[in-house]
């Protein structure tokens, strides 16, 4: 694993997501979960696009840059997955238990590299070559975009989540 502290940083990133939207979520109602402004993705739907970027893209092409001389990364076109998507594991508990599967999974893979494998490459958004530790980074900005935007559609960080949940009942 490399030494790098902006990849550590992407590693607990990725490692903490899940826990941090089960801690900005645990109380949203399905009203909540579906209120989105016009033109703009719910929290429900944000959700569905992480566990979904997570197992068809994210882990996907970090099998392809360990096992492929020159991998094709592929990234879902945001609106005509939106449009196309299967909502029939829409409910919150099977999204977030679904997306915490399927980070385990990248974890599990992520673990098992071997120092050499963070330097592998694969051509870029804009054909130029990014490593290993660099996709990982992205993959964590992903997660921090999407966190963000969840934050703002409920109106409560996670860590404001966290801690009004640590206090005793009054």
């Amino acid at each position: 694993m490399p030494d790098d502290s902006a990849v550590q940083q992407a590693l607990a990133q990725l490692a903490a997501t899940p826990s941090k939207l089960a801690h900005l979520t645990v109380e949203a109602t399905d009203q909540a979960l579906d209120a989105a402004p016009d033109g703009e993705w719910s929290t429900r739907t944000v959700l569905a696009h992480l566990r979904d970027a997570e197992m068809l893209e994210f882990r996907v092409g970090l099998e392809r840059l360990l096992a492929e001389p020159d991998p094709a990364l592929y990234f879902l076109p945001p609106d005509e997955w939106e449009r196309d998507r299967n909502r029939e594991r829409d409910g919150k508990s099977v999204l977030l238990s679904d997306f915490a599967l399927q980070r385990q999974a990248s974890m599990n893979l992520i673990g098992t590299m071997r120092d050499a494998d963070w330097d592998r490459t694969a051509p870029g958004p804009r054909d130029e070559p990014i490593t290993v530790a660099q996709f990982v980074q992205i993959w964590a900005g992903h997660d921090a975009a999407h966190l963000g935007q969840i934050e703002e559609l409920l109106g409560e960080t996670v860590a404001g989540a966290q801690e009004r949940r640590s206090r005793p009942p009054e």
